[in-house]
């Protein structure tokens, strides 16, 4: 066995322990990934949901309604070049030749 390859396995094995994922304090990494991200959206679109039938009713102030409804736009335009992003690389990906 060559010592060089010898010295890269001993590399390896002493740098993967610091390349393994650590869990989040959610608990695991999907909590802290896209799914910690989906359910922030979905608390956004419904806490603006909540203000616009709060206003409507007359319990809410403008100004929170306004506020709520730039947040939901914002969550909703971040949502919308995400999945374009997507989309784009995905369209890539296919024209890749074989």
């Amino acid at each position: 066995m060559d010592v060089r390859t010898s010295f890269a396995a001993q590399a390896y094995a002493q740098s993967r322990p610091a390349t393994a994922p650590q869990p989040g304090p959610a608990g695991s990494a999907a909590e802290g990934g896209f799914a910690g991200y989906a359910k922030d959206f979905a608390a956004t679109l419904k806490a603006g949901e909540d203000t616009a039938k709060s206003a409507m009713m007359g319990g809410a102030d403008p100004h929170a309604l306004v506020q709520a409804l730039a947040a939901t736009e914002l969550a909703v335009e971040t949502a919308v070049t995400l999945r374009d992003k997507v989309v784009e690389a995905y369209q890539e990906i296919l024209r890749m030749p074989v």
